[in-house]
């Protein structure tokens, strides 16, 4: 009993902070979004702040909520619409990093090379992306809903998997293979797209750091462009990303492949699994001046 509750207030606490952190980010830079120049990487902090909102909320409140022994206040369409809404909301957050770091790739690139050529003209016209990114998540977690229940209204025997108050049943192999390539070649793709943009952002930003280089030894002052920094930024945001992406994979195969679950693991996985939602909103506030300046501006 004493483990579940301390694991409830954890949660509930670390999901507080993370949707507090998200909310400030969201509503920082909608305010730097609706300045004169609106930049596409603001549009894309706003949707990745929002994104993470939703799976904090999904995915959190009902692990709270069943460890602090409330686990009858989802019922059927609570228990699919959270786990759906959380799967859809982890997909955007992989989707919206992955188009972050390329955005920033394109921004801080030499108009006349082929990657500048490639800088939307307004970020509106980012949205068709972002209608489609919505579009294919959706789609891509659409057989969740068919396969979740609530517990309480399940026998014993049909439960298969645990998911806290709501669970899985056994689902067609057939089926649950073919919606789990769609989402390893989504993975996959998003972080080979992501790789490729932050590979090319380290090479621009040695070229900066050995330009700044030679000015300093030619006694020149040098002020770091906005760009420089944002491209930093997204950098540590993509590096934090992929420590708890793969975390989460890791610690899932182990507690898939332990004969055992223990309640400890169990507990560490699910809090690795929210731990890029929670965290990613603290790297901003770290890392972009922006978010400091925008109250005293307006």
């Amino acid at each position: 009993m004493v483990l579940p509750l301390f694991k409830g207030i954890t949660f509930m606490f670390l999901i507080g902070l993370g949707i507090m952190g998200n909310i400030y980010v969201f509503v920082n830079y909608m305010c730097l979004f609706r300045g004169v120049k609106r930049k596409s990487s603001h549009l894309l902090l706003i949707h990745l702040a929002f994104t993470n909102s939703i799976t904090l909320i999904t995915g959190g409140m009902p692990r709270t909520i069943s460890s602090l022994g409330f686990r009858d206040l989802l019922g059927d369409i609570g228990c699919k619409t959270a786990i759906y809404l959380e799967r859809v909301g982890r997909g955007l957050s992989i989707c919206t990093t992955s188009l972050l770091t390329v955005v920033q790739a394109i921004t801080i690139s030499p108009r006349a090379s082929r990657w500048g050529r490639l800088q939307p003209r307004s970020a509106w016209h980012l949205l068709p992306l972002l209608v489609f990114l919505w579009i294919l998540n959706s789609l891509i977690s659409m057989n969740l809903p068919l396969y979740i229940k609530k517990a309480s209204s399940m026998n014993s025997s049909e439960i298969r998997i645990n998911e806290n108050c709501c669970y899985f049943l056994q689902q067609n192999s057939t089926i649950r293979w073919i919606f789990i390539v769609l989402m390893v070649l989504r993975d996959a793709v998003f972080q080979g797209v992501m790789g490729w943009a932050s590979g090319h952002m380290v090479f621009l930003l040695h070229k900066h750091h050995q330009h700044v280089l030679h000015l300093q030894t030619s006694k020149l002052l040098h002020r770091t462009p906005p760009e420089v920094k944002a491209a930093k930024s997204v950098l540590v945001l993509m590096l934090c990303f992929l420590f708890f992406y793969w975390a989460d994979c890791f610690m899932a195969l182990y507690v898939t492949l332990s004969l055992e679950k223990r309640f400890i693991e169990v507990s560490v996985l699910e809090l690795v699994n929210l731990g890029y939602a929670v965290l990613s909103p603290f790297v901003l506030m770290h890392r972009d001046g922006h978010l400091a300046e925008c109250w005293p501006g307006h």
